[in-house]
């Protein structure tokens, strides 16, 4: 039976992330592709607050994994 589920794994998100926080590209822990990155800003700058997160995305499986960058934790 092949696994469905649309979400990473708690321990392959963190993978994920201690990879990219390196400087690395990462790869998918599922199928192996070239995982890309996407920048998304977010919060009020009004209200003295932003946060700068990462959407990382695997083409193939379209699972993907957003954090934030400043804390490194999934949000």
């Amino acid at each position: 039976m092949s696994d469905t589920s649309a979400r990473y794994e708690p321990a392959e998100e963190r993978a994920i992330r201690e990879t990219y926080a390196k400087g690395e590209v990462p790869k998918c822990p599922r199928d192996g592709a070239t995982m890309t990155a996407r920048s998304i800003g977010g919060g009020s700058f009004g209200l003295g607050y932003s946060r700068k997160r990462e959407w990382l995305i695997c083409p193939t499986c379209r699972r993907s994994a957003i954090f934030d960058v400043k804390r490194g934790t999934r949000t």
